[in-house]
């Protein structure tokens, strides 16, 4: 079976090819710049080979139209036909209450996600451009939608409800539902499968670290608590974004500087987290080596991501009272050994003992622990593609023997 994955953006739309007899990646790429000057395709072959076409790409429909085109180019593509392709799986960032797992999408799934817009105006209309787009270019192809959300729709109200008016929830839906679903889910399971446990019986922390951050808490295989609440821009420090704030503090700077909901939108979403403490970048890369040259308010910034990181960590503790894996991915996670360092260091009290060896320099996927350290701290690179592509697989294998 051969599964496009699409990941549409307001600008961009991002794909991978997948052959799942042996989960192996076709090809891939993106669309850059949509609807803007300058747009382009970038492809990637299996073989190696890559390629960019620039052009007027207006849309996703037409950008789109261009992916399945080189994908069946004779001299640049990996299909004979659109034939070859026999199912999609969609990345839609916000499912709400209505789902808990992925869905093969019809008219009814598509209800809900219109629905769901005004929990996700900038990522839920050009997720659906994308599926409107594949019905009209190849139509009566299966397609499955992945939300990043379904994954901590098994929380319980402990963890998801706002101390605020129960009618707010009730008219509005607001609550916690968290994001990053599909990372946590697929790099809590690949340790698990590293390590030889039982996925459904342990108690697990994955750290979700890059420019946009969540930690999530994994107890018996289900989603107990994450960081991310109503809005991606709620829990740790993030590149641009502030994280966890008093509602006091934002009032507070609206009065002062006199802004708008917008304008003080863009300012917690854009111009805070490491960005705004730092002074520096949003690039944790640029931060360390500012702090390595005796920038103190980089220092004074890394310092506080790490704590933060750490203070999630410890309160999911006690809350599953315990802890058996700590998993580090996205492009922090995965890649910086001083951050994992900075985290997992400090929390030896609580059965966490990291291998220096082991984690200096570390940039794969393995165990990071020492041999006799209770917790198993363990590198996942993140997978969210691939998990897309086997959703997808799944339920459509379900629709046929229906």
């Amino acid at each position: 079976m051969k599964i496009l994955v699409l990941n549409c953006g307001s600008s961009s739309i991002k794909y991978q090819l997948f052959n799942m007899d042996d989960q192996s990646v076709i090809a891939k790429g993106g669309v850059e710049k949509l609807g803007m000057k300058g747009s382009f395709l970038k492809h990637k072959h299996a073989d190696g080979r890559q390629i960019v076409f620039e052009g007027e790409i207006l849309d996703h429909k037409s950008g789109i139209e261009y992916i399945l085109g080189v994908l069946t180019s004779s001299k640049y593509g990996c299909l004979e036909s659109l034939e070859e392709i026999d199912a999609v799986g969609h990345r839609v960032v916000h499912g709400g209450e209505y789902f808990a797992s992925s869905e093969l999408i019809n008219d009814e799934v598509i209800d809900a996600l219109v629905k769901c817009t005004d929990l996700a105006p900038l990522h839920n209309p050009p997720n659906l451009k994308g599926i409107y787009a594949m019905e009209e270019l190849i139509p009566g192809i299966p397609q499955v939608g992945v939300f990043d959300t379904a994954f901590h729709q098994t929380m319980e109200a402990q963890s998801y409800m706002y101390g605020i008016p129960y009618v707010l929830y009730e008219k509005y839906g607001i609550r916690r539902y968290g994001f990053h679903g599909t990372s946590h889910r697929y790099v809590t399971k690949r340790a698990c499968e590293l390590l030889g446990v039982e996925y459904e019986n342990q108690k697990i922390i994955s750290c979700h670290l890059g420019n946009g951050a969540s930690i999530a808490a994994v107890k018996d295989g289900k989603s107990f608590d994450t960081s991310m609440g109503f809005t991606p821009i709620e829990g740790l420090v993030m590149g641009t974004r502030s994280g966890d704030l008093d509602i006091g503090v934002v009032t507070y700077i609206m009065e002062k500087e006199e802004l708008g909901l917008k304008s003080a939108n863009t300012l917690f979403n854009k111009h805070s987290g490491m960005l705004g403490l730092s002074g520096v970048s949003s690039d944790m890369r640029e931060i360390e080596d500012a702090k390595d040259s005796g920038n103190e308010r980089a220092k004074m910034a890394l310092d506080i991501y790490n704590y933060h990181v750490r203070k999630y960590i410890g309160s999911y503790i006690a809350g599953m009272n315990g802890l058996d894996v700590l998993i580090f991915t996205g492009g922090i996670g995965e890649n910086a050994d001083t951050t994992r360092a900075g985290v997992a260091s400090e929390l030896d009290y609580l059965g966490v003992k990291l291998d220096e060896s082991k984690n200096n320099g570390f940039r794969s996927e393995g165990v990071i622990s020492t041999d006799d350290s209770p917790v198993k701290v363990v590198v996942v690179p993140t997978n969210e593609e691939l998990m897309i592509a086997l959703d997808t697989e799944k339920k459509v294998k379900e629709h046929v023997k229906l």
